[in-house]
């Protein structure tokens, strides 16, 4: 049975905790962005990602977006996808449609190919025709992932501290 993705709810909550709390103790940045949300309340947490997915009560400035967990045959959650229903300017510069990562013992098995694969068919479903998708270049190993995914290269955008954003789109 390959790794599939799957709606945030109860029934994943252990394999979550476990998930969070990997990456939290890691020190690492969570990306993407919404994995940072303490689950301690977690049924509050699901109704939050529940409701981003349908728009409602969003931060102003916010577009609706959908959060996945990437699970493995053996029902551990390896990895989370934030896939964005829309752009704004800030995302099309330097965040993109989806936001992806994979918890850091998991990393370099070929996950996060397979989970930007399946995420670009979420993206498709929802009815993005085209995912921008984008890295920091020095972010190899992800350039690597969306490049094996058909990413095609846009330009760069640079952020205020110089950082280099590769931008790739890709057609769903």
């Amino acid at each position: 049975m390959p790794c599939k993705l799957v709606a945030p709810s109860m029934e994943w909550k252990d394999a979550y905790l476990d998930f969070y709390r990997e990456w939290k103790h890691s020190g690492e940045t969570m990306v993407p962005w919404v994995i940072e949300k303490d689950p301690k309340d977690f049924e509050e947490m699901i109704q939050y990602l529940e409701n981003h997915a349908e728009g409602l009560h969003l931060p102003e400035g916010f577009v609706p977006d959908s959060t996945y967990w990437f699970v493995n045959p053996s029902d551990n959650i390896v990895g989370a996808v934030n896939i964005r229903h829309d752009l704004t300017e800030a995302l099309r510069n330097g965040g993109g449609h989806i936001g992806y990562g994979i918890r850091p013992t998991e990393r370099r098995k070929g996950y996060a190919t397979e989970l930007l694969r399946q995420s670009v068919q979420k993206a498709c479903e929802i009815g993005i025709k085209q995912v921008l998708v984008v890295c920091d270049e020095t972010n190899l190993g992800s350039m690597k992932t969306i490049l094996n995914n058909g990413g095609i290269i846009d330009h760069d955008f640079i952020e205020e501290d110089g950082n280099v954003v590769k931008r790739f789109w890709i057609a769903t």
